[in-house]
């Protein structure tokens, strides 16, 4: 037979001996809070003397306490901040990309700045500007080096106009159509421009390799003229190329071969000057010497 859900406390000895005791507390505690409150109408400050013990008593308790209470909130956040460490580097790290981003494109508006103002001051001083124009493209990967223009013969491009750039000189148009213009680089394997040596003033050709550089050749037979670092510009022999363009700079100079890097370079590049042809009899741009047919001045 099962023995009953409820059992009184007479049937186990421990259980006496835990309500008798809970008793005894009980009213111990009940007697110490009417001795408290007697104390506290006698003896007021017999009462406080009291208190002040019993704080003096329980404050390293407490102190205690909240000190495990403090390290266990300490630990809970330090858990916290170890599980948030991924999502917080994750936000610091897209943060920092886009700082980055932000100061590669500040740098880059700061470049084209310079160099437009810069072509701005060309565009400024240069007397016989025909138009100028946005370069869109350009080959380098074949021995062919041409680029294109923006601008055609709607803006009085013609072919064999030279066109340059704030750095110096870049090629001649060979080619036209309504809206757009053909370059032919002078690093071109087919182009040739007469130059000169600013040290010296010697005259030279500068003929395009095909591969970025620029072959110098002096035109008197003897010793190279030539030293690492000459500048060179256009001498305006033979018409075509205005004097006082820069165009090259010697990379390297020994019996066999001079080398020079042009100045300008398309690649880098956004904008470029069209100019008259050069006419050195006159000193004048050949569409100023020379009157298109049905015009007031050509009749």
């Amino acid at each position: 037979m099962a023995p009953p859900s409820t059992r009184r406390p007479g049937f186990s000895r421990r259980a006496q001996y835990g309500l008798f005791i809970g008793y005894i507390v009980a009213v111990g505690g009940v007697l110490l809070a009417v001795l408290l409150l007697i104390i506290a109408a006698v003896d007021p400050r017999g009462f406080a003397a009291l208190r002040g013990a019993a704080l003096d008593v329980t404050a390293p308790i407490t102190g205690a306490g909240r000190s495990v209470v403090r390290f266990f909130g300490n630990a809970g956040d330090e858990i916290g901040a170890y599980f948030n460490a991924a999502s917080q580097n994750r936000a610091m790290r897209a943060e920092l990309e886009a700082s980055r981003q932000k100061l590669i494109e500040a740098r880059a508006i700061n470049f084209e700045n310079r160099r437009l103002k810069a072509l701005l001051k060309v565009s400024q001083a240069t007397g016989d500007r025909v138009a100028t124009a946005r370069i869109v493209g350009s080959s380098f990967d074949s021995s062919r080096r041409l680029a294109t223009l923006s601008a055609g013969s709607a803006s009085g491009i013609q072919i064999g106009q030279p066109v340059r750039g704030p750095e110096g000189l870049i090629g001649r148009v060979i080619e036209t159509g309504r809206h757009a213009a053909r370059v032919l680089l002078i690093t071109d394997g087919s182009s040739n421009v007469p130059v000169q040596l600013t040290r010296s003033g010697i005259p030279a050709i500068a003929t395009g390799k095909g591969d970025g550089f620029i072959e110098i050749k002096p035109l008197e037979v003897g010793e190279n003229p030539f030293r690492k670092g000459d500048i060179l510009v256009t001498s305006g022999t033979g018409g075509i190329f205005p004097p006082n363009i820069p165009v090259a700079q010697v990379t390297r100079a020994d019996r066999d071969a001079t080398i020079a890097r042009p100045l300008a370079d398309p690649a880098r590049i956004d904008f470029a000057i069209v100019q008259h042809i050069y006419q050195p009899a006159a000193n004048l741009p050949l569409n100023e010497a020379e009157p298109p047919p049905g015009s007031e001045a050509a009749q």
